[in-house]
Parts: C-alpha cells; structure tokens; sequence
C-alpha cells in the first residue's frame, strides 16, 4: 500500500494539532472567516450616491454563511440553506456585488467530501441545474460551474485522502498487534526453552548427587578412597548445575553481560566422563568427518544426550552405557545405548525429559527416538540432526 505524501515538518505539526482541536470550534472559526470574507463588499465601502448599502444585504450575505456551523452535522441542510438564502440577495436593488458565494462553496466541498455518493450526485445535479436557470448572465452560470466542479473534486479528493489515511493506519494497528503476538510467541518459546534447559540440568545434576550419595555409605567403611571420589563427584556435579544455571537464568536479568554459551556437542566426552564418575561406565566414539551444525542443533545434541544418560543412570539399572557419533554427509546421527533392564520409558508415553527430547530435535529439523533395544537387553535413544550443507 503507498504511503501517504510527505509534508514539511511545520506543515505535519501544524496538520496534528488541527485535527486535535473539537470540529465544532474548527467550524466556528471558518463560519466567523466566511462571514468577514462574504460581507466585505458591503464594509469596503458604500454604495453609489454616498448611501448605505441596503440592510438585506447584510441579512442575506450572514444568512449564507453562519449554517456552516453545522456543516459536518448536516451538510445537505447547510447546502441547500445557503443556496437558497445566496438566491434572495438580488432582491434589493441597493446591494454591493458578491462575485463569490464562499459559504455555498464551502458547503458544496463538505458535501461531496462527507456525504454518500446518491445524495453527493443529486446535490450536484441540483445545483448546477438550479444555478443555470437562476442566474441572469452565461458568464455567470460558467463561473459558478466551475467553482461548484472545482469544491466537488477538492471534495472527493480529501474524503479519499481521509480514507487511504485510515486504511494505512488501521494496518500499522494491525502490524503492531502481529509484532506484539510474535513477541508474545517468542517469549513463550523462549520461556519454554529455559523450562527444558532447567530441567535438564537440575535433573542430571540431582541423580548423579543421589547415586553418588546412596553409594557413599556403603563404601564410607570398607573403600575410603572411593567414598571420598563419590563425595567429590556429589560437589562437581553441582557446581557444574549452578554454573550453567547462571549462565542461562543471567539472560533474564537486564543489563546483564553477553550471554555465555551452552554446552554443544562438543562437550559430550567431558559429559560421558562427568557420568562415568557415577559408577556408570559410559564410553564415547565418533565416526565420520565433524561437520557445522546450526547453535539450536548443537545444543539440542547436548541435551538430548544429558537427558538420555539421566534416565539412564536414574532407571535403568545399567552398568555400561554408550554414546556414538555418526557423521553423515546431511546429518549428525547420536546413538546413545545402555545395558539395563529399566522398562516403560518410551518416548511418546515417557516423563517431560523424553517429550523434551522429541521436542528439541524437532525444533532444529531433526528426529529422536527412543524404545527398547532389539539387539539385547537395554535401551536406545536415537538422534537424527542435521548439518550445515554449503
């Protein structure tokens, strides 16, 4: 849609505080300037002979003028008023000329700018007919065709203008309302991304502390050395959790340094050895040439993998777990398999860390998966991401 033409910034200043101002005190203000203008040829000066103009000139010249108080409001009554009222001025003979009806003109503009089309077109039939046949001179009835055209195109011009201003700002309002809704979207994405991210932090931070403290009584007496080891990976375990707590609750706060960076699939060897400190012994290979992935996918991979080591080390019951990377031309394939015998965490039907994995690789375009092992006892989550193709 095009824009409105561009005025001088006097002219737009000018332009906002008249359309602030009452219409009815904008009316007033233009009757009382029609009125001065339409009796000047009777105050200018005085008849031939030395005489006063007659006083039917006044009467009728005020007459023409003064409805357009009411112009807005009923602009036919205000039209057919002030033609009608001009049409009486000739009556007296001692007159001065009036060779402009400014209150009719005026008259004729609000109605073809305010009015419906039916009555816009019989008051210009009316009024061009009725002039033609009231007026003494062809002169005469030229002018006045030409004035009444002229207010009628200037008419329609500015209820056009009216008009496209109004769409153009009844789309901003749109636009603005679609930018808040996107935002609003946004901010609930964004909040739902911290809910996972907490959750997947507390969640593997909390079983690595409690199978760490389970096992600490039980080897406080008999293995010192791996008591002490187990407390060790109790307080590694969260100061790794409030770390990254602090990095990812530091973006609410405004004013806050630049955010730092998540853990990717870069940190999954020092995530395979921070679980293997559980008892659990997780191994780690990758295959294939790294290739770039988007940041959404190289945190995705992160997560997925931490949330799928939790469950395991929080149900499973498992003694080995392993995570395998498979480079592939389009994709990035993450295998994380155990060995226990935990049952029911499949994927559709699990907690909200197993909808969260789903979740997350679908969000960067990718799938997840996760069900019983068919090669043994066990269980498979499966991750399918993928690159960044030139």
């Amino acid at each position: 849609m095009p824009s409105l033409p561009s005025y001088p910034p006097f002219v737009d200043a000018a332009r906002r505080r008249l359309r602030e101002l009452p219409p009815l005190l904008v009316d007033a203000a233009l009757t009382g300037l029609i009125l001065v203008a339409q009796l000047w040829p009777l105050l200018s000066g005085d008849s031939h002979g030395g005489r006063p103009w007659d006083w039917w000139g006044y009467a009728v010249a005020a007459g023409a003028s003064l409805p357009l108080v009411w112009r807005r409001r009923a602009p036919v009554a205000v039209l057919i008023t002030s033609l009608s009222v001009g049409a009486l001025y000739d009556l007296a003979d001692n007159v001065a000329r009036q060779p402009i009806w400014y209150g009719a003109t005026v008259a004729f503009y609000t109605v073809a700018a305010y009015s419906p089309r039916w009555k816009r077109l019989v008051m210009l039939v009316v009024t061009l007919s009725g002039g033609m046949l009231v007026v003494g001179s062809t002169e005469t009835a030229l002018r006045g065709i030409v004035l009444f055209v002229a207010a009628y195109a200037i008419g329609r011009t500015a209820a056009t203008s009216r008009a496209h201003a109004a769409a153009l700002e009844e789309r901003a309002a749109q636009l603005e309302k679609e930018r808040q809704m996107e935002a609003e979207r946004a901010a609930e994405r964004e909040r739902a991304r911290i809910a996972r991210d907490m959750h997947d932090i507390l969640a593997h931070a909390v079983s690595i502390m409690v199978v760490q403290a389970e096992a600490g009584p039980v080897v406080v007496r008999t293995n010192p050395v791996r008591a002490e080891a187990a407390f060790d990976a109790i307080a590694a375990a969260g100061r790794d959790a409030m770390a990254q707590l602090r990095r990812m609750l530091g973006v609410l706060k405004e004013g806050e340094a630049p955010r730092a960076p998540q853990p990717t699939v870069g940190d999954l060897p020092a995530l395979a050895g921070q679980v293997s400190g559980t008892g659990l012994d997780v191994t780690f290979s990758e295959t294939g040439e790294p290739r770039p992935l988007t940041p959404d996918c190289a945190v995705a991979a992160y997560r997925i993998t931490q949330e799928a080591l939790t469950n395991t080390v929080k149900h499973a019951g498992a003694l080995h777990a392993d995570i395998r990377l498979t480079w592939e031309d389009h994709n990035l394939m993450i295998d994380i398999t155990d060995d226990g015998q935990g049952s029911g965490r499949g994927l559709p039907s699990g907690g909200n860390g197993l909808i969260g994995m789903r979740e997350r690789a679908a969000a960067c375009g990718g799938v997840a998966t996760a069900g019983p092992r068919q090669d043994g006892p066990g269980y498979r989550v499966s991750v399918r991401l993928p690159v960044v193709t030139s």
